[in-house]
């Protein structure tokens, strides 16, 4: 039997960046009203950015500038800057001469927010299963109800959901078992239970950052491996990165792209798909190109990359996967026997799966936001679902990365404020 074990305002699930920038506004916006009144509910027993992908050498593609505040509060005392102040590292980084982090300092400074934070509470070690609606007698949506992994349930009048996105497996791998393929999201968890003696073939699927990342880990962490790099794609490009193109990532273009029609709305995503996904850093893209030369002109080659190439199935043959493989450009077919795969192929494009099946009890047939984020519920009757980092759609590109968490998580407490304006608080937290 699941127990009611506790009612909040505002319920946001995730403790990643989105939900941070979010507890970071209430404390600072509506203090009394909502920061008292909010939990923030974490999967995992701490905070981290891209846990998967936390290898020591790799950077972030966005200026420090735009961490979870300053572009909403520029005097906040939870800026990275302020962080790096407070434990003692300004001087350094200033020296350093960047404006993009190495990603382990990103994550630390949001385990630092995380810490900060003096009203919103954030509880670890849940995981939330469930999202439904309550309803008045007349049938009207007046809050929701999250159940979680360990059987608990929290009502709240609000919910965020910002759990992000779950990981793309292709479907000819789907079947293969656990031990022998890795999506880039679980990949320092995975890795280190695996001996490097063990393995002499690695085969990297994906074109882009991620796949990039995951080539030079396991090229450098498995010198005795041949790692081979699979992609759909022509060759590895760099990011589109103009300072033109670079203004779709300011928050005041977020209104312009969300007024836009359907049809340049599809231009702008499809243009600007270089300019997230299907590219590379720089740094990386040479620093693969001058390793795969130096490889050749050594005679020993142990980095490959195959373009152009589909993989249509795989099988175990003993210890062995055996991947079938077709060209694209020839139509030859051939088949690549490897002991591991890691999977650089990012994230589904569509809605989490808990937003679907809420989505469903809600009886929508499309799930769409407002401006400001909340999702769109027939019969409100002052319960609010916001959605957070899945809405480019609606929002344009940047919706899923940090260059407009500070400013979103302004118009979703403002949102929240206005709604308490016209009814106030229905969940008393004495």
């Amino acid at each position: 039997m699941i127990l009611v074990s506790k009612k909040v305002e505002v319920l946001a699930l995730g403790a990643g960046p989105a939900n941070l920038a979010l507890g970071v506004a209430m404390e600072e916006m509506a203090a009394d009203e909502l920061a008292e009144h909010t939990v923030i509910a974490e999967a995992h027993g701490s905070v981290a950015w891209q846990r998967g992908m936390l290898l020591p050498w790799t950077q972030s593609q966005v200026s420090f500038l735009k961490d979870l505040v300053t572009l909403r509060n520029p005097r906040s005392r939870f800026s990275f800057v302020n962080y790096l102040h407070s434990v003692g590292r300004l001087d350094e980084f200033i020296n350093l001469g960047t404006f993009t982090p190495y990603r382990q300092e990103i994550s630390n400074y949001l385990s630092w927010v995380a810490e900060s934070l003096s009203s919103v509470r954030i509880a670890y070690g849940k995981r939330a299963t469930e999202v439904y609606p309550r309803r008045t007698r007349g049938g009207r949506v007046e809050g929701w109800e999250t159940r979680f992994t360990d059987g608990t349930t929290t009502e709240s009048r609000d919910v965020v959901i910002g759990i992000g996105r779950e990981a793309l497996i292709p479907d000819a791998l789907a079947d293969l078992p656990d031990d022998r393929v890795f999506h880039s999201g679980q990949y320092t968890e995975r890795i280190a239970g695996v001996d490097p003696a063990s393995v002499r073939r690695i085969v990297v699927v994906g074109g882009a950052q991620s796949a990039a990342e995951l080539v030079w880990a396991a090229h450098q962490g498995f010198p005795s491996a041949e790692t081979t790099m699979i992609m759909r794609s022509i060759g590895l490009k760099n990011y589109e990165s103009s300072k033109f193109t670079n203004e779709i990532f300011y928050p005041s273009f977020i209104d312009e792209f969300h007024e836009a029609g359907p049809e340049a709305r599809r231009q702008l995503l499809g243009e600007m798909h270089l300019s997230n996904y299907g590219g590379l850093a720089p740094a990386m893209l040479d620093t693969l190109y001058r390793q795969r030369y130096l490889e050749r002109l050594s005679g020993q080659e142990r980095l490959r990359l195959l373009t152009m190439t589909d993989i249509s199935a795989a099988r175990l043959d003993g210890d062995e996967v055996v991947l079938s493989l077709t060209n694209r450009r020839t139509g030859l077919a051939e088949e690549l026997r490897c002991d591991l795969i890691l999977l650089g192929t990012g994230f589904r494009g569509t809605m989490p799966t808990l937003v679907r099946n809420l989505a469903r009890e809600l009886g929508l047939k499309d799930i769409t936001v407002d401006r400001g984020y909340r999702l769109h519920v027939p019969d409100r009757d002052g319960a609010s679902c916001y959605l957070q980092g899945v809405n480019e759609a609606t929002h344009g590109i940047a919706d899923s990365l940090l260059s407009v968490l500070a400013s979103r998580s302004g118009d979703i407490v403002g949102g929240m404020l206005a709604d308490r304006r016209k009814a106030p608080a229905l969940v008393d937290l004495a």
